[in-house]
């Protein structure tokens, strides 16, 4: 599975950007997505999740200001950000989980999407 970023720029403060995750392979729908975060000097953070089944959970970071959904039929992840804070500014990155019957589980990573807001 490949998962390819796009979406991020330079927004200031009090905008909105939109990130978008489009995966490759025919099985997306079975997979738990999520956004994570990482600015310089610190350690990636989560953000973001949504499982296959549509339930989402939020960092108390961004809860009531960003969204995520999933389009199965496009096979992407969205990262709706509103209300964007200069502290928002960091990597953002677009993973993708699937645990089978036997309980292996794989994960995989996006390149990554640079997200800057200024003050």
């Amino acid at each position: 599975v490949q998962l390819v970023e796009s979406g991020g720029g330079l927004v200031q403060a009090g905008g909105s950007l939109r990130l978008s995750c489009a995966a490759s392979g025919s099985i997306f729908s079975m997979y738990n997505m999520g956004w994570y975060r990482q600015a310089p000097g610190n350690q990636r953070e989560w953000v973001a999740d949504i499982t296959s089944g549509g339930s989402t959970n939020y960092a108390d970071s961004v809860k009531g200001r960003f969204t995520i959904s999933r389009d199965n039929a496009k096979s992407t992840v969205y990262l709706q950000m509103n209300s964007l804070k200069p502290e928002d500014t960091a990597v953002y990155y677009c993973n993708g989980s699937i645990t089978y019957s036997d309980a292996t589980t794989y994960k995989y990573w996006g390149q990554g999407t640079q997200v800057t807001v200024s003050s």
